[in-house]
């Protein structure tokens, strides 16, 4: 059972996060053309943060079969685990309290007239790079596992 979990754990990840990766990076360059060239690109843009919102929904499924997996391998105490649940929690509070809000601001100002780029515009950046830079140190903690006793 613990191989059928860590299998739909890691699709869920790749399935899910992927995308919001990707669409979370695209964006600020996306916006720096839109507001460069007004008019051009919006529809990009409400796409990104769109694809954004979605699959950080979909990504829910992440942590809920990795606590499954974790429980199933009875890894629950290993450092590696707590460092990657809690790491976790700050990458989607990253996406839901600072990468999301800060696209919305961003298309928000683009719909005002005449549109202004915001403040925000360059942090957005910086907070997609915040999370995704949580997601690699997530990832390489699942991967290299230290301390583990589970053969890695």
């Amino acid at each position: 059972m613990s191989k059928v979990l860590l299998i739909i754990h890691v699709l869920a990840a790749v399935i899910a996060i992927g995308p919001v990766t990707v669409a979370a990076s695209m964006f600020p360059a996306a916006a720096r053309k839109v507001f460069a060239e007004p008019g051009s690109g919006l529809s990009v843009l409400r796409m990104l943060n769109r694809i954004c919102r979605v699959y950080a929904i979909l990504g829910l499924a992440v942590p809920f079969f990795g606590l499954a997996t974790a429980g199933s391998m009875r890894v629950f105490g290993d450092l590696w685990v707590i460092v990657s649940i809690v790491l976790t929690a700050a990458a989607a509070g990253v996406l839901a309290l600072l990468v999301l809000p800060g696209q919305n601001a961003v298309l928000a100002a683009l719909d005002a007239e005449p549109p202004s780029e915001p403040i925000t515009a360059g942090r957005v950046a910086m907070y997609t790079g915040m999370f995704n830079l949580l997601w690699a140190v997530v990832t390489v903690l699942m991967i290299v596992r230290p301390g583990s006793t589970t053969g890695a």
